[in-house]
């Protein structure tokens, strides 16, 4: 079943497959409407006879009769409609769920390099959703109209074969004038609307990954407003398409009052060349609102097709020959050729660091409700320092470095910048400090976008100069477009090594003069790693760098060495002094560096 559903698409095979509920779904629907409309003529039937006080109850015996079995027989059947229709499209939406992981779980160990995270995202919470819609929204009210529109104009003609004409031609105005325009109206924006509700995940999820590097970089405000923006050019075409649907509802309900208008006419014309009973003239007017309720739903169902062909055509790719990734037209900001519009600031040149005596606990209230995570840490880091943060996890660097870039605010003592608390200079801190993480977030976009997250105003030369630094020369060199080559998702198209440096190449833009580096280079492969702690090392000269690591090996390059254990320093001083009298930190040396 799965490759004959496979090769003929996500719509027509489930028409064969559930041909037997969709019958019943089709039929019933017809039912609701007749036994709708059936209810108000023998209503306005039995309403206009007792008016003229009929001498005996019997005569209106039989619509009173008819009302309630039509008005049950209304209700029971639209409830066994429903049931039938979602019993229907819950089990396709089940399949096609189904189906979409076969799809996807093959290519579980490579899903990250072939599609974007929003469109699997989208094909899941959006696609699917939309399909279901084709047969309950689309489909078979188009199909019960046309059953209606037939069985109307028959049914009229039996009495006047010209007033049959005159209302096949209001119907056709419902059911083919009116949906026809409104598709070519709201086709493009439709379209647009979809491509760009995909966009939007595509720019969120992206954005929700590397949410820690907006943060760093200082510019999470920038990524807000951007989001902002493209929300609210999609809340304007979907105003446009809204607006639209008002009017078209208008001019609907226009038509079906001239029909309403035109049936009294003719009904009455009836009755006084004594085709009719008088009495039926209000049963022919009231019978045209049920009959309408057929009809108006089809222009909305007709609008709805671009849609679903965005739909099908983004699950056709997943399922067929996949979606390339790192088009060069998508963007971390979610347009080609810039990340994100950012304002120029002023970069610091200049930072001492000191803290004092400082502790900080996690509790309920934010202060020492439990054990000190940092527990009386000293520091003096004049501006070139360069110290090494060792210790295991759980043992307060984590918590330390929060302190120093002012996101958290001590118990007690005091962190000082250049003479002013860490927590008070707020979003300025990325004017101060930069951090290069063991996860740095690669965006969906080219490697000289990603590098401008740094510094948004940045010259192409600045770009490059940066690049250079962080000794991304030959891999520029290497890649078929250079610095405007796309990057993939989180940057699937580079190794581990590479994608570091181009994060570095994103601090060294950023040029700010404290650098804290965490743990970048876990997960690398030695050699990996001692190349890029020297180009790091090389790159950051007269920068201060406060660098955690687990590992011991580029140590000896520090000024300073800084051993923590449950939040407090228990050992400090350069490589050598260390060496020299701390058993401990030898034997960890050693360790990390066997053939030392």
């Amino acid at each position: 079943m799965r490759e004959s559903l496979s090769d003929r698409g996500w719509i027509t095979p489930y028409f064969r497959l559930y041909s037997g509920r969709f019958a019943l779904y089709l039929i019933l629907g017809v039912l609701t409407l007749l036994t709708a409309s059936m209810l108000m003529f023998t209503s306005g039937y039995l309403i206009t006879k007792s008016s003229t006080m009929p001498y005996n109850i019997l005569l209106v015996y039989v619509p009173i009769v008819g009302v309630r079995a039509f008005g049950i027989g209304r209700s029971v059947i639209h409830y066994v409609e429903r049931l039938v229709g979602h019993d229907a499209v819950l089990r396709i939406l089940s399949r096609m769920r189904v189906r979409l992981y076969r799809v996807l779980e093959p290519q579980a160990l490579f899903i990250r390099s072939r599609y974007r995270t929003g469109d699997i995202l989208g094909a899941l919470a959006d696609d699917i959703e939309q399909l279901q819609n084709v047969y309950i929204r689309t489909v078979f009210p188009s199909l019960v109209s046309i059953v209606l529109y037939a069985v109307v104009v028959v049914a009229l003609g039996v009495f006047d074969v010209t007033f049959a004409l005159l209302a096949a031609l209001y119907i056709l105005i419902l059911v083919v004038v009116l949906p026809y325009i409104s598709l070519k109206l709201t086709q493009r924006t439709n379209a647009e609307v979809k491509r760009d509700r995909n966009g939007l995940y595509q720019q969120l999820t992206d954005a929700v990954m590397g949410i820690s590097d907006w943060v760093i970089s200082g510019r999470h405000h920038d990524f807000l407003d951007e989001y902002e923006q493209a929300e609210a050019a999609v809340a304007r075409k979907e105003y446009k398409l809204h607006v639209w649907s008002r009017w078209r509802g208008l001019i609907s309900q226009l038509v079906v009052g001239l029909a309403a208008v035109a049936m009294i006419y003719w009904s009455s014309g009836q009755s006084s060349a004594g085709h009719i009973d008088p009495t039926l003239i209000a049963a022919f007017v009231l019978v045209v609102f049920p009959l309408a309720d057929a009809f108006l739903p089809v222009s909305d169902a007709i609008e709805r097709i671009p849609e679903y062909r965005e739909s099908l055509e983004r699950l056709t790719r997943m399922e067929g020959q996949g979606e390339t990734s790192g088009d060069s037209n998508s963007a971390a900001g979610g347009a080609s050729g810039t990340l994100v519009a950012g304002v120029p600031s002023a970069i610091a040149d200049y930072a001492h660091l000191q803290l004092d005596q400082v502790k900080f606990a996690y509790g309920e209230d934010g202060a020492g409700a439990g054990a000190n995570s940092v527990d009386g840490v000293s520091l003096d880091i004049p501006q070139g320092s360069r110290i090494a943060i060792i210790g295991r996890s759980g043992a307060g660097k984590s918590t330390l470095l929060k302190l120093i870039q002012g996101a958290l605010a001590p118990t007690e003592g005091s962190v000082m910048i250049n003479g002013r608390a860490a927590a008070d200079y707020g979003d300025d801190i990325p004017k101060l400090i930069s951090v290069l993480n063991q996860s740095p977030h690669l965006f969906d976009t080219t490697v000289a976008n990603n590098i401008l997250l740094g510094r948004p105003e940045a010259s192409e030369e600045e770009i490059l100069r940066a690049a250079e630094q962080a000794r991304m020369g030959e891999l520029i060199a290497s890649l078929p477009e250079g610095l405007n080559t796309p990057m993939r998702e989180t940057g699937q198209r580079f190794s581990g090594g590479e994608r570091q440096r181009i994060a570095l190449a994103r601090v060294l833009l950023q040029n700010t003069p404290v650098l804290i580096l965490d743990e970048p280079t876990v997960g690398l492969d030695p050699r990996t790693e001692r190349a890029l702690l020297s180009t790091i090392f090389q790159a950051t000269a007269g920068k201060s760098l406060i660098w955690v690591t687990h590992h011991l090996v580029g140590a000896e390059q520090m000024d300073e060495i800084i051993f923590m254990e449950h939040g407090r320093i228990i050992m400090r001083g350069t490589h050598a002094e260390l060496m020299e009298r701390e058993p401990r930190y030898r034997n960890l040396y050693r360790l990390d560096r066997p053939e030392v």
